[in-house]
């Protein structure tokens, strides 16, 4: 078995807190990824994960052995970097081949482990090259393919696509996760970017401020935010929100500051009266039929596919993502509706989901 629990893991530096008691609990052959603003303790943790941090406080276990106090050699993982960290030097085989080299391993043993590695990542016609004699995906590949010959129990990944074009990252993204699935070995991957998250993981984990602030699949992040900062982190463009008090039982509406009043599909259970955020996502935004919350549209962004058009709702700015097309121009007022039945409520003192 090689899954990975995290209990109650902490990490100061003097009298300065970094990561505030973390628990977190990876199966075996799962994908993982810890996602979050920069400065949320995300690489932190992955790093006294790897060894490359010591833990403050807690426990960390891979494959039912604790290894807090065991060097990363001994950790039984492998670590792709953000920038590669290739020997320029050597070519493309050995440096795959390299950490097999240092543990001792025959010659022929390596070999066979760099070809099927390189037989994996499409590699094969590479090997003689020197890194710089390589594209930024390919030297991404051999990274990981010097990752894949130490047949570890958990790869780590720290930020690995940050430094690829748009178009290159969608494509190793698609490749990392097709690697997962033929080599079915648990990850831990770290980012910044929530496409990224949202694309690849098996379960998510949002920090903010060295804490866990949710845990779950992309789907139920998405779907079941537990408190805006979730709700805003997880989805691009992100989540529209406006504040008011929840009235009408029944027939809910929504009482913005300015007395607008704008009709709701739906209430939240014992939420009647009370000082609400009220989320909805730029995509379950519509016309309104009658009546409607007025809003001044500020900029339209064609896509293509889609159209974006970020509006102004009584001083505070929304996005729309529109599947159809639209003759919209700046300083025009649209009514929307907010009848959609995925509207969110939060409690507008806590934050946290109604």
């Amino acid at each position: 078995m090689s899954g990975l629990a995290i209990r109650n893991v902490k990490k100061s530096y003097g009298a300065v807190d970094i990561i505030h008691g973390v628990d977190v609990d990876i199966a075996d052959g799962e994908f993982v990824i810890l996602v979050g603003p920069s400065g949320c303790g995300k690489s932190t943790l992955l790093r006294m994960i790897a060894g490359l941090e010591e833990i403050t406080g807690g426990e960390i276990s891979i494959g039912g052995r604790v290894v807090n106090n065991l060097q990363p050699k001994d950790r039984d993982i492998a670590m792709v970097f953000q920038n590669y960290a290739l020997y320029p030097q050597m070519t493309v085989a050995q440096n795959m081949g390299f950490a097999l080299e240092l543990a001792g391993a025959k010659k022929p043993e390596i070999d066979k482990k760099v070809g099927e590695a390189a037989e994996i990542l499409g590699l094969q016609p590479l090997l003689s090259r020197k890194p710089a004699q390589l594209s930024g995906g390919q030297r991404q590949r051999v990274a990981m393919g010097r990752a894949i010959v130490r047949d570890p129990k958990v790869f780590l990944f720290d930020e690995p696509l940050s430094n690829l074009d748009a178009k290159l990252r969608v494509k190793m993204r698609a490749e990392i996760k097709a690697l997962h699935q033929r080599l079915k070995t648990t990850i831990v991957y770290v980012t910044h970017d929530q496409i990224e998250a949202m694309t690849m993981a098996d379960k998510i984990v949002v920090l903010q401020g060295g804490k866990v602030e949710q845990i779950g699949t992309p789907l139920e992040l998405y779907d079941r935010p537990q408190n805006v900062f979730v709700a805003g982190f997880m989805g691009s463009p992100a989540m529209n929100f406006l504040e008011g008090k929840l009235t009408g039982g029944d027939k809910p509406q929504l009482t913005l500051p300015s007395g607008q009043q704008v009709e709701l599909s739906q209430g939240a259970a014992h939420a009647d009266g009370r000082d609400v955020i009220v989320g909805i996502r730029p995509e379950d935004l519509a016309f309104a039929e009658n009546g409607g919350l007025p809003a001044t549209v500020r900029v339209v962004e064609p896509t293509g596919s889609e159209t974006h058009v970020a509006l102004e709702v009584e001083g505070r700015e929304i996005t729309w993502v529109m599947r159809e097309r639209a003759d919209l121009t700046p300083g025009q007022i649209v009514k929307l509706s907010l009848k959609s039945p995925n509207v969110h409520f939060f409690d507008k003192a806590t934050q946290r989901r109604i």
